[in-house]
């Protein structure tokens, strides 16, 4: 279907009085046009409320804003009483769902358990007490940032803001952080301190109207062309964050599809040469649940899964390339990776790079050992060849360790952990010669820093020696 263009303008927010939003306009335009729940994370005073509710009388939507830390149920749905045929009728008013255009729900970290339930038919199905809200076109929400799970201070967070069930952060499709006040040039702190509080200028609210019209239409086209393509890229992209520990549910993988074309489709409605690569990294980068629960993703881990994920789309389906970005075991894709010659020597070098990182102590020694006495360490990149070396010089190489140590001291008590276990294996075994060496070497290198070191060595270590053997017999 073909749909007008709309030049693109510096910012359509900025001319709504939204100031400093243009990293997340894209994404903002992406949820109105294809109408998925909105989720907006950031500290106090940068403007969550003010861009939602502009935003909404900008399109002139009837719109239920609801603090969650004060809300009851009945303030959603209003009062009910018998209707006389053995059912429910509710008693509307003024503040109730019914008839709401948009619903927005502030606060929502600070919500009861037990109303977060009630909450999520209204965010993942548009219902209430299973009666659908024909009305009901936007679902959005905002909280301020929870406590980090790993207890990060540097990072602000608010007493009270607790992190959203997991199964409540997963209704939302997107998970929007807000720009920080820090990243605003100064003509744009200026442009906030100077902001009046009117109503939006009639001309940019018909230009948002005409840009989410257009989007729409747009929307079907790219729906239709980039399906298959998009569909592709997600199934890479999520089994390449799930390398990097960043695990997604399956219903985010249908929602990140969905997310991608929405926002693809308003990168077009203001520029018609938007690149559907660029539009599905912001939109990925937006649609991770995790903010709101509290955990920390890492940009460069999204970035890199991203750019692989996007150049396994242009590969044939048959392709070897494919089945080694996409296996998740790491000793498997070193394996897999080192048979498929038509990697680069960079390529080949990132994907061991990556596997041995991923590979606690053991696990990774077994995998440099392979790689040497496979012959395929001399595909690798000098520093990553390096690397490979020291690892393997651990095993290969005898090991001579001579150390005064206190009696019933720490290193006296791990000392005794690897004697005890090196005496247990079999001397007739050629890898036992292997684990000695490297045990010898980790102790002497002071890798080893508690008595539980050494079965967690061994168990990574012997395990991965099997399912080398396993997967090259």
């Amino acid at each position: 279907m073909a749909a007008k263009r709309i030049s693109k303008p510096e910012s359509l927010l900025a001319a709504l009085g939204i100031i400093g939003m243009e990293p997340i306009e894209p994404v903002i335009l992406g949820a109105l046009i294809g109408g998925e729940p909105l989720l907006l994370v950031g500290p106090h005073g940068t403007g969550k409320s003010y861009l939602l509710t502009r935003i909404s009388a900008a399109l002139g939507l009837e719109l239920r804003h609801y603090n969650a830390s004060l809300l009851n149920y009945d303030d959603l749905v209003g009062y009910p009483l018998p209707n006389g045929r053995g059912g429910l009728e509710f008693i509307q008013t003024p503040a109730s769902i019914w008839g709401a255009n948009a619903v927005f729900i502030d606060e929502i970290s600070r919500c009861r358990p037990d109303l977060q339930n009630k909450l999520f038919p209204i965010i993942h199905e548009r219902r209430v007490q299973g009666i659908l809200l024909d009305k009901l076109l936007y679902r959005w929400s905002a909280m301020n940032p929870p406590p980090p799970d790993e207890g990060d201070v540097q990072e602000p967070f608010y007493r009270g803001s607790e992190p959203l069930d997991t199964a409540l952060a997963d209704r939302f499709a997107f998970v929007v952080v807000m720009p920080a006040w820090n990243q605003f040039s100064e003509s744009q702190q200026e442009q906030v301190i100077l902001c009046a509080e009117d109503g939006a200028p009639d001309e940019s609210s018909r230009r948002l109207k005409a840009l989410v019209e257009n989007g729409r239409a747009l929307l079907a086209s790219v729906r239709q062309e980039l399906s298959g393509q998009v569909a592709r890229y997600v199934r890479a992209v999520t089994a390449l964050l799930a390398h990097a520990g960043v695990e997604t549910s399956p219903r985010r993988a249908g929602m990140l599809l969905r997310n991608i074309l929405a926002v693809h489709a308003a990168d077009l409605a203001r520029n018609l040469e938007a690149e559907a690569a660029a539009s599905a990294y912001l939109a990925l980068s937006h649609s991770l649940p995790h903010p709101a629960m509290g955990q920390k993703v890492d940009p460069v881990k999204v970035l890199a899964s991203h750019k692989e994920a996007w150049k396994l789309t242009a590969m044939d389906e048959a392709d070897p390339r494919r089945f080694v970005f996409l296996e998740r075991d790491p000793l498997v894709r070193a394996v897999r990776a080192s048979q498929v010659t038509s990697l680069k020597r960079a390529e080949f070098s990132t994907i061991v790079a990556d596997c041995l990182a991923a590979l606690p102590a053991g696990g990774r020694h077994a995998l440099a050992a392979f790689l040497f006495d496979s012959g395929v360490s001399g595909r690798l990149v000098a520093a990553v060849a390096e690397q490979c070396a020291a690892l393997y010089a651990l095993a290969a190489t005898p090991q001579d360790v001579t150390e005064s140590v206190i009696t019933r001291g720490t290193r006296h008590l791990i000392w005794g952990k690897v004697v005890e276990l090196l005496a247990r294996l079999n001397t007739k075994d050629p890898d036992t010669p292997l684990a000695a060496n490297l045990f010898a070497g980790l102790f002497s290198a002071g890798e080893l820093a508690r008595e539980d070191d050494v079965a967690a060595v061994w168990n990574s270590w012997s395990a991965a020696r099997k399912r080398l053997a396993e997967v090259t017999a």
